[in-house]
């Protein structure tokens, strides 16, 4: 996507520039686009393709994540809506900013960066399994 050198990216604070421009910082909603493959593709799978054989079909699909870091070396510290953080870096065909539309519609397909997870269980879940 932006075929840049790691030499020509500098980081100024919290955020990662490229020739001043500011590429990616903490707290950005990202869309990173996986390939996929499997013998049943979910609601939200796009691009969908059966094999040659028809036994599995190769797909699509958007994660939705928050920057949590931006490192020197031009990689993004991303968070999952599960709390689980992956590596990526920041020159990735397949990582882009969210745009408006899908901050707007698909909110709730982002995590927060307050700690709150899914995987996070509330005080009414660890009262009602210790019962």
């Amino acid at each position: 996507m932006l075929g840049v050198a790691f030499a020509e990216l500098t980081r100024k604070g919290e955020g990662l520039f490229l020739m001043g421009r500011k590429l990616f910082h903490v707290g950005d909603k990202v869309v990173l686009t996986l390939d996929k493959f499997g013998v049943n593709p979910g609601p939200r799978a796009k691009n969908i393709a059966p094999s040659p054989h028809g036994e599995l079909y190769s797909y699509q699909v958007d994660k939705y994540w928050v920057v949590t870091e931006v490192r020197s070396d031009g990689n993004l510290l991303v968070k999952t809506r599960r709390g689980k953080t992956h590596l990526v870096a920041v020159d990735d065909p397949r990582l882009r900013k969210a745009s408006w539309l899908e901050r707007w519609f698909f909110t709730k397909r982002f995590p927060s960066l307050n700690g709150d997870s899914a995987e996070t269980p509330t005080a009414s879940q660890t009262s009602s399994s210790a019962a």
